[in-house]
Order: C-alpha cells, then structure tokens, then sequence
C-alpha cells in the first residue's frame, strides 16, 4: 500500500513539476533574450527529459541499477512506439527534412552508442565522460548550423520554444523553475521508493519496474507535449521533442547516471531490451525517411508493437 502510494504520488509530482520546471527555464530564459533556437533546442528539447534523469540519478544513489538503466531503455522504446505512436494515430507527425537528417543520424548514433556503453558496462567513471562529451557537441554543431543557414531546422526549435507557454513574468517563471525543480527531485525520491518496495514485495526484477512502471512515469512530459502539439497540429514539434528527448536520455541521462557509480546492467536488459530499444529506433527513422511523415497506419504499428512488448515483458516475468 505505501509503495503505490509513493509511486502515485511521485508520477504527479514528476508530471507536473516537469512541465512547471520547462516553462520555468524558458520564461527565464525569454526574459533574458536568450536566442528562441537555443532555448528550443535545449530548454525544450531536453527539458522534458529531466524526470528520466532525476530518477536515474536517484536509483543509482539508492543502489537500484535496474531501474535507472531500465528507465532510460525503456523510456526511449516507450517515447518512440506509445508516444509517437499514439500521436501519429490522432494526427500524422510531419518530419522536417533538414532536421530529420541530422538529428537521425545524431539518434542513431546515440542508441548504438548506449548499447555499446551498456555491453562493456561497469566501465570506470572517466569513461561516462565522453557520452556526455558527445552530447555537448551535438548541440554545439547543431546550434552553429541552425544560426548559419537559418533553415527549416532552426525554425522547427524556435517553434518549440514558442509552444512551452511559458510565463512572461520574471518573478512567476522563476517560481515555476524552483517549484518544477524541486517537484521533480521529490518524485523521482518517491518513485524510486515506491518502485524498489513494490518489485521487493511482488518478487518482479528492478529491471522490469523500471522498463515499465518507472518509464512510463518519467515519459509523462513527452506525452503531454505530443497530445497538445497533435491537437495544435504542430506535429513536426512533437517529433522533434522525442528525438531530442532520446538523444538526451540515451548519452546525457547514461552518462551521468555512470558517475555517480559504475553501472551494473541486468544480464536480461542487454540480452533483450537494447535491441527492442534499437528496433524501435532504427523503424521511426524508416518511416520518417519514407514520405516525411508518420502516418495513422504507421503510428497504430507502432502502438501494437509497444502492446507487444509489454504482453512480452510481463510474460517473461
């Protein structure tokens, strides 16, 4: 009783402090006339991801490797098939081409980086380092290049920062940054808790809550922004959230989940779960590259794919 309690409340506590923490960065961030483009591709692009690190970090302090590295796998698989699937399903998710081209590529070499950094896992601390390395330079080059030819690519994270409603006072965007920050750390605490009591009580693996329950949970943000892109039919925004939100998650969130303490991978996540999160990736670039788009076919595929996986996943148990 106490475990659903504590993830029921750190799921609230991470949907809303998560939206209340990117609103936050980017109203001050408006405030202080940082470039729309920045604050779209990483405020935005990132910011919604910061549930999936503070419960990362957090089960890695509390010595729960399966669930911090179970929220990261599962979060990506859960971003591409149940997110941008249900998404495509209500509206068909437009991919900008110029963006497409980097950012793919950019993914796809983040996914199989992860997996290659999951294998050879526990690697010493320094090792985390170049992850997140290659994640600064990601939106190094990527800022360069949106500033230099102004394409439809700069266009598309300026577009994401105008769809954060963000406050225009300083005071009141500040108060939302501390109230979202603070609100994300407590929940993740609760959720981890809750979590690891519940997998303790029912006998189901860390690495099981954490591809599931604790994924979903930490996904809540990148929900809600697709359903509001999808319903404003700014699809071409909620496609660029997730793929910005899983490059952060499978170099930044590793990475720095790594330093806390080496990571000891469950032999299953590597044997099973990478290569369904690869899977899952390697098909949203196909069907993006195919037409420029996802469309209501494609995107109720990707639902029964993510059904499948979770009828998988609880038969394994």
């Amino acid at each position: 009783m106490i475990s659903a309690l504590l993830i029921l409340g750190g799921l609230v506590l991470l949907a809303f402090g998560g939206d209340a923490l990117v609103r936050g960065a980017v109203g001050i961030a408006g405030r202080l006339n940082w470039s729309p483009m920045f604050v779209g591709l990483v405020l935005v692009g990132f910011g919604t991801s910061m549930p999936e690190l503070a419960t990362s970090l957090q089960a890695q302090y509390a010595g729960a490797p399966g669930v911090a590295v179970g929220n990261v796998v599962g979060s990506n698989i859960a971003n591409i098939l149940l997110i941008l699937g249900l998404g495509a399903v209500m509206r068909p998710i437009l991919a900008v081409r110029e963006a497409l081209l980097r950012d793919g590529i950019a993914l796809s070499l983040a996914t199989v980086g992860a997996i290659v950094f999951l294998f050879y896992s526990p690697l010493p601390a320094f090792w985390s380092l170049l992850p997140i390395a290659m994640l600064i330079g990601y939106v190094a080059l990527s800022y360069a290049l949106d500033r230099r030819r102004g394409d439809k690519a700069g266009a598309l994270h300026e577009a994401k920062a105008a769809s954060a409603a963000a406050p225009d006072q300083f005071w009141l965007a500040a108060g939302f940054f501390t109230g979202g920050l603070v609100a994300v750390i407590v929940g993740a605490k609760m959720l981890v808790d809750g979590a690891t009591g519940a997998a303790f009580a029912l006998g189901v693996p860390e690495a099981v809550i954490g591809l599931t329950l604790v994924a979903l949970g930490t996904s809540l943000p990148e929900l809600a922004t697709t359903i509001a892109a999808a319903l404003r039919r700014q699809g071409d925004v909620a496609f660029g959230n997730v793929i910005g939100s899983n490059i952060f998650n499978a170099a930044g969130i590793l990475g720095a989940t790594a330093l806390v303490a080496p990571l000891e991978v469950p032999g299953r996540m590597i044997q099973q779960d990478v290569w369904v999160m690869l899977a899952a990736t390697a098909i949203l670039i196909l069907f993006a590259f195919t037409g420029q788009r996802i469309d209501r076919r494609e995107g109720a595929l990707l639902l029964a794919l993510y059904v499948g996986y979770m009828v998988w996943l609880a038969a394994s148990v």
